[in-house]
């Protein structure tokens, strides 16, 4: 059995930050796997912009050559809001440590999410570094270049942020939405 981190979320739309924050896991000395877990909804938020179909297709693609990396539709073809706790139980069935990547940006609100001290029994959080926010020093952190956001990303669909392999279909697809 492998020691995995699994990196969920919206990738709303998916970018370099997430490619970079992917590859420094890969890096780390103790994780044999990164599973890579969009969201059918976050379950934080009312809408997505792109459906999940398409950002799990998109994330495919990018990682298709990481040996690596996986990309899970576990959340997917729930087709419904999944709370972190649910992917974490479902995946321990088959690897036998989980580390949990989350953005710095989400440390406010860890409190907040479903069964949290139960998630927290069952884990270890990789936080990705971001905008100068404190990691407490009970969680494992990284740190990646690239400063950039889905929801910043959605409002600039500046190409340079995104992965060669669907930048052009990316931003075609947003700005037809928009």
């Amino acid at each position: 059995m492998e020691t995995i981190a699994l990196f969920g979320g919206s990738f709303d739309p998916p970018h370099i930050g997430h490619e970079c924050i992917v590859k420094k896991v890969l890096g780390l000395d103790n994780i044999d796997r990164v599973i890579v877990m969009p969201t059918f909804l976050n379950p934080f938020k009312s809408q997505s912009h792109a459906p999940s179909e398409l950002r799990l297709k998109w994330l495919k693609g990018i990682f298709e050559k990481e040996r690596h990396v996986e990309i899970s539709s576990f959340e997917v073809n729930l087709k419904k809001k999944v709370p972190s706790i649910e992917s974490v139980k479902y995946l321990l069935h088959s690897y036998k440590r989980i580390y949990l990547i989350i953005g710095a940006d989400n440390l406010e609100s860890l409190h907040k999410w479903e069964r949290y001290k139960e998630l927290e029994q069952l884990v270890t959080f990789i936080i990705a570094k971001r905008d100068d926010i404190k990691v407490p020093h009970n969680f494992l952190a990284i740190n990646c270049e690239e400063s950039i956001s889905s929801s910043q990303l959605r409002e600039t669909m500046d190409s340079t942020k995104l992965s060669n392999i669907y930048a052009n279909e990316i931003i075609k697809f947003y700005k037809e939405k928009n």
